[in-house]
């Protein structure tokens, strides 16, 4: 089967499976993607299933915790789809969410393209590109029956398990001039017989969330794949992600750098 062909098949049959909220043990064999190259053509299709432009991108396992948890040797890139966030404060739906959990993570919109290139970008240069920092929430899930042993490749096809997201407010500029590895974040979660409370940093995300965007920016142009201005680069979990049951409100403080917060139904 020609390697176009394979990575359609694929990405429709995972895109399927995430529209009826439904999950498969892992893809077939005559269409799983056995490297990255081969799992990132695959999810390059599902975003032609949205019905418009690129929301932006997400980064998954960017902790040695979390790499280790699911079996890959770093972190992985996927796509948001604009028409999968959700407003601060929304209501969003668990049904078939079988990770049931919610991330505080430092996102970052972009002012300016950075095309692909054959040198790798530098910090300096990627945030002189940045827009400006939200404090946001992403709400993962999989396709697959156990996404922890479903293998890098598979993740990657499966879109790095991007599934919701919550784009905070802009954050004061002030940022620039902050340690943000250092900078704290407590989440709350406030349920209907239940609450509890858990803590992180921008430590967590491969030690700064700057140079997580920078890991993002250089994976996309060795894929040959443009940030493009406007869009959102949410960049990992600096707290270690937070369960959730329908009822539960979730609130994310990232100090002076705002917060931002989401509710969970059926």
């Amino acid at each position: 089967m020609p390697e176009k062909i394979k990575a359609k098949r694929a990405s429709d049959l995972l895109w399927n499976a995430w529209k009826d909220q439904a999950v498969m043990d892992r893809l077939p064999d005559d269409c799983r993607p056995t490297s990255r190259t081969e799992a990132y053509a695959v999810q390059q299709h599902i975003e032609l299933h949205s019905n418009t432009t690129l929301y932006g991108w997400k980064i998954a396992a960017t902790s040695v915790a979390g790499q280790l948890h699911i079996g890959v040797t770093g972190p992985l890139a996927g796509r948001l789809l604009r028409e999968r966030v959700a407003d601060v404060g929304a209501t969003l739906s668990l049904k078939g969410n079988r990770m049931a959990v919610a991330e505080a993570e430092f996102a970052f919109r972009m002012r300016h393209d950075l095309p692909p290139r054959i040198a790798p970008y530098s910090l300096a240069e990627v945030i002189d590109a940045v827009g400006s920092l939200h404090p946001s929430i992403e709400v993962p899930d999989s396709r697959f029956t156990d996404f922890v042993t479903a293998g890098e490749a598979q993740l990657i096809a499966d879109n790095a398990c991007a599934h919701e997201f919550v784009e905070g407010p802009v954050a004061p500029d002030t940022w620039r001039d902050m340690d943000l590895a250092a900078q704290a974040v407590h989440a709350t979660v406030d349920g209907t017989s239940r609450r509890y409370e858990r803590s992180g940093s921008g430590a967590a995300v491969l030690g700064d969330p700057r140079d997580a965007l920078v890991w993002l920016v250089n994976e996309l142009s060795s894929l040959s794949i443009a940030l493009r201005a406007g869009q959102v680069v949410t960049t990992g979990a600096c707290i270690a992600p937070l369960e959730v049951m329908p009822g539960d409100h979730v609130r994310a403080d990232f100090g002076v750098l705002g917060s931002v917060d989401v509710r969970f139904g059926d």
